[in-house]
């Protein structure tokens, strides 16, 4: 018998098939396309400010429609994928992301803008648990590699829309957003093929895939992690959306640098998040995820504090370490879940990444009204101590899987 910390296998096939990294960088390209189509959403936001009189709140406010829609609906999504798989979602999910995009670029009040950033919401529901659930089929075993090959897709999308928005959409205005239905397209025809891969891969597996259940853990335990967990959720991501949607208007603020200049930092910023993204996941699979997590969001601390006070080029060089370091924990978190509560991969996906959705829309919209209220200096200077809750790391059960049980 091992002890509390560790794992014994519920069940296991005959054989499991290696990882299909075709299928795994399908996914990751999807994911890059459809981040990349909702990260010009935040990235127009000094434009739809100007354009449309908006203040803070508002803008806030367009962040938590996107991200509320996505969060409420992804882990009824996952829930009801755990029972019935749906292949060809993936497609449907990216037109909606691909309505949203029209509607936006046509969008003449702010009204519209709401339903446009809701209806990119509902796209992102439909595409992420399930495209987390073909990540896991197609990674061999290697989830936390699986799990940031697929992350890391999002991120560089995420981290492209607003060079994009300075390239093309600042320069020729708000209609230009309609020149990226390219990329949706593309993504339906990716995801068309990838739902055929899932559907043929459904009818192939005649066993399920082995399980590794946590050993002498209680449910109250269990139940304990997944809480700790979600602190270090709202931690991560109530900080990264202090600078997904503000950072723009804090260099423009603090340094005056222009518009264009403010979108490449914060390119910049989004680019180190997607290449921390995939560090977290192999690393993990490789020592464990719970180190990952240590390191990802405490570690992070020293940097987040001194930001604030930072000159210009320190700003940028922190900014770099920050998106490295804190990006790295998201693909450990979800894997963790997944081995917490297994046989609920969409159902863990959809909360996970819809938490994650939904602490941004809410963060978003927060941070926005204390702006409004005090400065946006203030609100840098608040959030650099979020990554602190990383301490409560120290209640989360290891979860490594025996090296005797690895060679059986």
């Amino acid at each position: 018998m091992y002890k509390e910390e560790s794992y014994c296998e519920a069940t296991q096939p005959a054989r499991m098939e290696g990882t299909v990294f075709a299928v795994l960088f399908a996914i990751s390209l999807s994911h890059l396309l459809n981040d990349t189509i909702q990260s010009l959403i935040p990235a127009l936001y000094p434009i739809l400010k100007a354009s449309y009189g908006l203040d803070f709140w508002q803008v806030g406010l367009i962040t938590f429609t996107f991200q509320c829609t996505a969060s409420l609906l992804q882990p009824l999504v996952g829930l009801y994928t755990d029972r019935r798989p749906l292949p060809y979602s993936l497609a449907a999910g990216m037109a909606f992301t691909l309505s949203g995009l029209v509607l936006l670029s046509q969008a003449h009040n702010y009204e519209f803008l709401l339903i446009a950033a809701g209806l990119v919401g509902v796209g992102s529901s439909v595409f992420h648990p399930e495209a987390s659930r073909v990540a896991r089929l197609a990674s061999g075993g290697k989830f936390g590699l699986a799990q940031s090959l697929f992350q890391v897709g999002g991120n560089a999308g995420a981290s492209m829309g607003p060079l994009l928005a300075a390239l093309i959409v600042v320069p020729h205005g708000q209609t230009s957003v309609l020149w990226f239905s390219a990329l949706a397209f593309t993504g339906i025809v990716v995801l068309s093929l990838v739902g055929r891969w899932y559907q043929g891969h459904m009818v192939r597996q005649r066993k399920a895939p082995p399980i590794y259940r946590p050993a002498n853990i209680s449910r109250g335990r269990v139940l304990l992690s997944l809480g700790v967990l979600l602190l270090l959720m709202f931690s991560k991501f109530f900080y990264l959306t202090s600078i997904s949607s503000y950072y723009t208007f804090y260099l423009i603020d603090r340094f005056h640098v222009s518009v264009p200049t403010a979108q490449i930092f914060l390119f910049v910023f989004l680019f180190a998040v997607a290449a921390g993204t995939i560090i977290g996941g192999p690393i993990g699979d490789r020592i464990g995820r719970k180190y990952v997590i240590w390191v990802s969001i405490l570690g992070v601390a020293p940097f987040t504090l001194a930001l604030p006070y930072s000159p210009l080029w320190l700003t940028a060089v922190l900014s770099v370490i920050i998106g490295l370091i804190l990006a790295s924990a998201f693909s450990a978190i979800v894997v963790y879940a997944q081995e917490l509560v297994p046989g609920k991969v969409g159902t863990v996906a959809g909360i996970y990444f819809g938490l994650a959705f939904g602490l941004g829309g809410v963060g978003s919209a927060f941070l926005g009204g204390l702006i409004d209220h005090t400065s946006i200096r203030f609100v840098y200077q608040v959030c650099s101590f979020l990554p602190l809750i990383g301490l409560l790391t120290v209640l989360l059960p290891n979860l490594e899987v025996p090296s005797i049980q690895k060679r059986t």
